[in-house]
C-alpha cells in the first residue's frame, strides 16, 4: 500500500490529489517552482520540495528533479494529475524503473493511445467506429488533397502527438489545405518534437461526447456514464455537464459499451476517459483516449457519488475495484465551469495579478475546486484556469438554476475573470436546451464581443 505520495502537478488538482491522499491517510509531497512558492497546495501538503525555476520546463516538466524529489522524500508514488508530465510515456516509464507507483496506466498504454494515429489503428483493429480519415501519417500535401477529397471538406489536419487545443487546424478547401499544411506540421514538431499528422473529417455540428472509464489491474473495467463537452473555445473545454441529457438510454448503453471496449482492446487498468464525436443522427466515433484524471471529473463524481481519485490511487496500489457495474447509479445533473483568470473583452486574454479581494459561493450542491485565496498571486507562466464551480441538480434545469445563482455570488477583485462569460451563457436559450454543438460558443463570443458587462 502506498505510504507517501508526491504530486507532480500544482494548482486545484495538487490540493484535489491532497484531499483524497488524506482520506486514504498518505502523506504528501508537493513541488514547487519558484513562482509557486506561496501556493495552496505547497501549504496544504506534508511536505514540500521546490524543483526548479518558473518556467514550466525548469520545474514540472523536469523529470529528473521530480523524481530525485520523490526519492529523496521517501515516497513510494507519484501522482501526474493532468496536464504537465501526466500523458508522457518516458515519465511514467522512469517513475516504475526508479521503483515507484505510477499513478496511472502502464507507459507502453500512453505511449500507444498519446500517439493518435496509432490509437486510431488500435481502435480500427478492435472494430471501434472511428472518425473518417486517414489510416496512418499523412506525409505530404498531395496525399492530404486527396484524402480531403476523398473523404469531403471540412476536414481537420491534426498533429499525431497533439493535445491541449494545439495542433489543430480547420480547413474547408483544398486551397486552405494546401496552405496550412506545412505550416501545422512546423508547428507540431516545434511543440510536440514530432511533426506527424493525419486527417479526419470534420463534422459541423456534433456533440463531444466522452465516457468516464474505471478500472484495475485484475481485467475489471467498468463506466462512470458520459460528459457532455461540446461547449468549447479554440477546441477547449470551457463548460461540461454530466449526463448528457440528449441521450436516450438505449444510446446511452451503447456509447458507454463502445467506451468499455475500447479500454479493454488496450488492456487498460486506471482511470480514464473515452472521448466521441456525436454526429447529428447520434452516430458516436472514436476521437482518442486521456490516460489520466480529467479536469471535468468532478461532475461525474457528483452524478455517481464515486471519488475518482480514491479508486485510481487504490487501483495502482493493486487492489481490485470493489464497485460493480450495477452500484454506480446516475443521480441527477451536474454542470461545471471553468473559471479563468482572463478578460472576456480582450479575446479572453489571460489577466495574471494579485487578487485582492475573493469570495466564492456555497449552499446546497454547490461545489468549488480551487488554489486561490485572497492575496494569492496568479502567475503568468501557467494554465489561467484558477477554479472549478460545479453545481448539481436532481434535473438539469435545476442545476442550471443553482450554477447562476453560484455565480452571482462568485466574486474576485484584481484580475478580470470570465465569470460573467459562464453567467451570460447560463441565460442563453440554446444552452439551456441543451441541444448545442461544438460550433456553439465560438458563435456566442462573437455575439457577446461588444456588450457591456452587466454583472
Amino acid at each position: 500500500m502506498i505510504k507517501k505520495c508526491l504530486i507532480a502537478n500544482r494548482g486545484e488538482i495538487a490540493v484535489r490529489i491532497i484531499r483524497s491522499c488524506k482520506d486514504l491517510n498518505i502523506a504528501t509531497v508537493a513541488i514547487y517552482s519558484t513562482a509557486d512558492k506561496d501556493a495552496l497546495h505547497v501549504q496544504l501538503a506534508d511536505e514540500s520540495v521546490c524543483v526548479g525555476g518558473p518556467q514550466s520546463k525548469d520545474s514540472y516538466l523536469h523529470m529528473h528533479n521530480i523524481i530525485e524529489a520523490a526519492i529523496l522524500t521517501g515516497c513510494d508514488a507519484i501522482h501526474p494529475g493532468f496536464g504537465f508530465l501526466s500523458e508522457n510515456s518516458m515519465f511514467a516509464s522512469l517513475v516504475s524503473q526508479c521503483g515507484l507507483i505510477f499513478i496511472g496506466p502502464s507507459s507502453d498504454v500512453i505511449e500507444l493511445m498519446g500517439n493518435k494515429i496509432n490509437a486510431r489503428k488500435r481502435m480500427i483493429e478492435a472494430g471501434v467506429q472511428v472518425i473518417p480519415g486517414s489510416i496512418g501519417a499523412v506525409k505530404d500535401e498531395v496525399e492530404a488533397v486527396s484524402i480531403a477529397n476523398t473523404i469531403g471538406y471540412p476536414v481537420m489536419i491534426k498533429a499525431a502527438a497533439g493535445g491541449g487545443g494545439r495542433g489543430i487546424r480547420m480547413v474547408n478547401s483544398q486551397e486552405e489545405l494546401m496552405k496550412v499544411f506545412s505550416p501545422l506540421k512546423q508547428e507540431a514538431k516545434n511543440n510536440f518534437s514530432d511533426d506527424t499528422v493525419y486527417i479526419e473529417k470534420l463534422f459541423t455540428k456534433a456533440k463531444h461526447i466522452e465516457v468516464q472509464i474505471l478500472a484495475d489491474k485484475h481485467g475489471t473495467v467498468l463506466h462512470l456514464y458520459e460528459r457532455d463537452c461540446s461547449f468549447q473555445r479554440r477546441h477547449q473545454k470551457v463548460i461540461e455537464e454530466a449526463p448528457c441529457h440528449l441521450l436516450s438510454s438505449e444510446q446511452r448503453e451503447k456509447i458507454c459499451a463502445e467506451a468499455i471496449k475500447v479500454a479493454k482492446a488496450v488492456s487498460y487498468d486506471s482511470v480514464g476517459t473515452v472521448e466521441f464525436l456525436m454526429d447529428e443522427q447520434f452516430e458516436a466515433y472514436f476521437m482518442e483516449m486521456n490516460t489520466r484524471i480529467q479536469v471535468e471529473h468532478p461532475i461525474t463524481e457528483m452524478v455517481t457519488g464515486v471519488d475518482l481519485i480514491r479508486h485510481q490511487i487504490r487501483s495502482a496500489e493493486g487492489c481490485k475495484l470493489t464497485l460493480k457495474q450495477e452500484d454506480i447509479v446516475l443521480k441527477g445533473h451536474a454542470i461545471e465551469c471553468r473559471i479563468n483568470a482572463e478578460d472576456m473583452r480582450r479575446g479572453f486574454a489571460p489577466t495574471p495579478g494579485t487578487i485582492t479581494f475573493i469570495h466564492t459561493p456555497g449552499g446546497k450542491d454547490v461545489r468549488i475546486d480551487s488554489a486561490i485565496y485572497q492575496g494569492y498571486t496568479i502567475s503568468p507562466y501557467y494554465d489561467s484556469m484558477i477554479a472549478k464551480l460545479i453545481t448539481f441538480g436532481d434535473s438539469r434545469l435545476q442545476a442550471i438554476k443553482r450554477m447562476r445563482g453560484a455565480l452571482e455570488e462568485f466574486i474576485i477583485d484584481g484580475v478580470a475573470s470570465n465569470v460573467e462569460f459562464h453567467y451570460l451563457t447560463m441565460h442563453h436559450a440554446q444552452f439551456i436546451d441543451g441541444r448545442y454543438t461544438t460550433d456553439f460558443a465560438g458563435k456566442w463570443i462573437q455575439e457577446l464581443s461588444e456588450r457591456e458587462p452587466i454583472i
